[in-house]
Formats: C-alpha cells, sequence, structure tokens
C-alpha cells in the first residue's frame, strides 16, 4: 500500500509539473504534423506575383540565389534555398519565394509570425543546450509517468499484469507496425 501511495505521488507531481509542456507539445507537434501543407506558424500578409528567367537547374547556387534575390527586392534574412518538385524555393525570416523552373512564374509571399502557434512550435525546433537538457529531463519524466500510471493500480481486474500489458503491447506495436510496413 506504501508502494502505491508512492507511485501516486510521483505519477500526480510530475504530471501537475509537466501539464503546461506537455500540452503545449501535443499542440505543437500537431502542428508540426502538417506544415508541409498548411504552414501553421505563419500567416500572409501580402502575396505578389512574380515572372523571372532562371538558368538550367545545376546553374542555381547559393551564390546565384543571393545575387538574384537581391534583383527582386527583399529585404529580409535570408535563411534558405532548395529545389523541390520543379521549383526553386527560398526561404526568408519573413518571406518565402516560390518559382517554377520551367516557366519562371512564382510569386513572393511575406509574412508574419502566428502568435501563440509561433512561439509553441519552436519549442519542438529549438537547439539551445539548455532546452535540449530540459527537453530530456522532460522525455525522462514522461517514462515515468508511463510507468507509474500503469504500476500503480495492483488490485482487480484492470491491472497492468491482467490487461494493462496488452494495451500496452498494441501501443508499442502500432507505431513500430506504422514505421517500418506504412512509411
Amino acid at each position: 500500500m506504501k508502494r502505491q501511495k508512492q507511485l501516486r505521488a510521483i505519477h500526480r507531481d510530475l504530471g501537475y509539473f509537466y501539464l503546461g509542456l506537455i500540452i503545449s507539445f501535443a499542440f505543437s507537434g500537431i502542428l508540426m504534423n502538417h506544415r508541409e501543407s498548411w504552414h501553421p506558424e505563419k500567416y500572409t500578409v501580402e502575396s505578389k506575383a512574380i515572372e523571372v528567367t532562371l538558368p538550367p537547374e545545376e546553374q542555381i547556387t547559393e551564390k546565384f540565389v543571393e545575387q538574384f534575390v537581391k534583383g527582386l527586392g527583399i529585404e529580409d534574412k535570408f535563411k534558405r534555398h532548395g529545389i523541390k518538385k520543379g521549383e526553386l524555393r527560398i526561404a526568408f525570416e519573413n518571406t518565402d519565394v516560390e518559382i517554377d523552373l520551367k516557366t519562371g512564374k512564382g510569386e513572393i509571399v511575406t509574412f508574419k509570425k502566428t502568435p501563440f502557434i509561433s512561439q509553441t512550435m519552436k519549442l519542438h525546433k529549438n537547439t539551445s543546450n539548455w532546452w535540449i537538457y530540459y527537453s530530456d529531463i522532460f522525455g525522462l519524466s514522461l517514462i515515468i509517468i508511463a510507468v507509474t500510471g500503469a504500476l500503480m493500480i495492483s488490485v482487480g481486474k484492470h491491472t497492468f499484469k491482467r490487461r494493462g500489458w496488452k494495451l500496452a503491447l498494441a501501443g508499442i506495436l502500432f507505431p513500430l507496425l506504422f514505421l517500418f510496413l506504412l512509411a
């Protein structure tokens, strides 16, 4: 009985302590799952159609892009460029440029960060040392929350030994199946 009370206390206190972070990670994780089709952390302020002449794909280097964007009049911090699905994509801090390589038609989209959503998604992308260590501690705490939750109930037909292990096994198998068979 004393062990059960200790498990409950650990489970409860870690759950309370990490409640905000769990909700924030879950929320931003859902948004991150859809970032390719919808850019949840930014909203469009202005969109401008352009038509330009581009060299062959193999000549589109970072040096070329740096010179090219000067002619577009974009005064924003350059982040990266790439070619994906026949489009030249150039990313800035608050501007995206997408141009079809064949036609030269594209658009310049200027956006602002979406309040709150942008900040929560930053949690998933942050790579500073202190955040990595804090996230590691959070991950270990989630493991402790899961284990203490599974071991709390020790009497009855809904214990881990009688029923919980089957559900836990199914919960482990589902992502593994998805990872190896569907991904």
